[in-house]
């Protein structure tokens, strides 16, 4: 079977992104690696932490990774994506864990490839 004979399957499912700088912390350790852990503890399917290079949040403060910038707290943004179920039941957990940054909820897609073109159980 060819690339182009595979099947897309599709499923919905929601993407939570969570906007916060690479210095805070929870309880001496990284927020994002806090965020991450808790997420994995909760069975949920996966979480990402990307660092940004520049941005800026509610106090307008830009922070860049430029060489003569004297910021150095840049952005990161933790990103799950699981069933919207699981998702909202892990709010309640964020909201203890988050208390400066931003929480956001996007309905997406989850596509994957099967090689056999059956469907996935």
């Amino acid at each position: 079977m060819t690339k182009s004979e595979r099947k897309l399957l599709t499923s919905p499912a929601l993407r939570l992104t969570v906007l916060i700088g690479e210095d805070d912390t929870w309880h001496h350790k990284p927020l994002y690696s806090e965020i991450v852990h808790r997420a994995h503890a909760a069975g949920l399917a996966g979480a990402s932490v990307f660092r940004g290079i520049e941005g800026f949040g509610a106090s307008s403060v830009v922070h860049t990774s430029r060489l003569l910038s004297l910021s150095e707290e840049l952005p990161v943004a933790v990103i799950v994506v699981d069933t919207e179920e699981r998702v909202l039941a892990f709010l309640p957990q964020l909201e203890e864990l988050v208390t400066e940054g931003l929480v956001t909820l996007d309905p997406c897609e989850v596509v994957v490839t099967n090689a056999k073109g059956e469907a996935s159980s």
